[in-house]
């Protein structure tokens, strides 16, 4: 069944990595796959742009159906495979209603982080200033406080089972901490949250092979 499926992906990416854990959860292994480099630039290979016009990863493809954004993917993919693997939309009510939010909100952590980790790549040296980075320093601890309360005494985003929400946030959360060690010091319910996840089959099996390869922490995100 997996193997009309296609993903091409890049290592430490939280979009391609959620990508990936949905996979492992709907039992769909042996799907193709191939790896791209970002810092050689070859997410923006003629391989990538033929599915992806965007230039971007992950790139996925199900038999002629092409869904490259990953929020859309893990959604598509637990629709498909309802009673395959790991149900991951919850029959409540409420606990949908929570992952749906939970989701959406991803995107806002998600580049809160990279506004901080990224400021010196996006913003020439010329235009850079101590207090815009500060201001974006303290936006990223705001953002982390919310999600630590989020997470007090639970270990799902969404009720007590592990669900799309957890699919979509989790490589966020441990792509903030591989870049940021010292913030399992400081958001303890997070720092939780990441270690009950962290041993799950799917996650181990999908884990980015470029954090055994690089070293942890980033100088900007030590600010938080």
């Amino acid at each position: 069944m997996a193997k009309d499926m296609t993903l091409l992906w890049g290592a430490g990416s939280p979009p391609c990595w959620r990508v990936m854990i949905a996979l492992e959860e709907k039992n769909l292994q042996g799907y193709n796959q191939k790896r791209f480099f970002f810092e050689k630039q070859e997410h923006k290979s003629a391989e990538v742009m033929a599915m992806n016009p965007r230039g971007q990863l992950p790139a996925f493809k199900h038999g002629d159906k092409v869904v490259n954004e990953s929020y859309a993917a893990i959604m598509y993919l637990e629709d498909q495979f309802k009673s395959q693997g790991t149900k991951l939309i919850p029959d409540s009510p409420a606990d949908k209603a929570m992952m749906y939010q939970r989701i959406m909100e991803g995107n806002t952590l998600q580049q809160k982080i990279s506004e901080v980790l990224y400021y010196n790549f996006f913003v020439p040296e010329g235009e850079r200033h101590d207090s815009a980075i500060k201001r974006k320093q303290e936006a990223l601890a705001a953002e982390l406080k919310l999600w630590d309360g989020y997470l007090a005494g639970g270990c799902c985003l969404a009720g007590k089972s592990f669900s799309l929400a957890d699919v979509a946030i989790f490589p966020i959360i441990a792509y903030l901490l591989h870049n940021c060690p010292l913030c399992e010091t400081r958001y303890l319910n997070i720092a939780a949250y990441f270690n009950k996840l962290k041993d799950r089959p799917s996650i181990k099996a999908s884990w980015p092979p470029a954090w055994f390869e690089n070293p942890q922490g980033q100088e900007l995100l030590k600010g938080i």
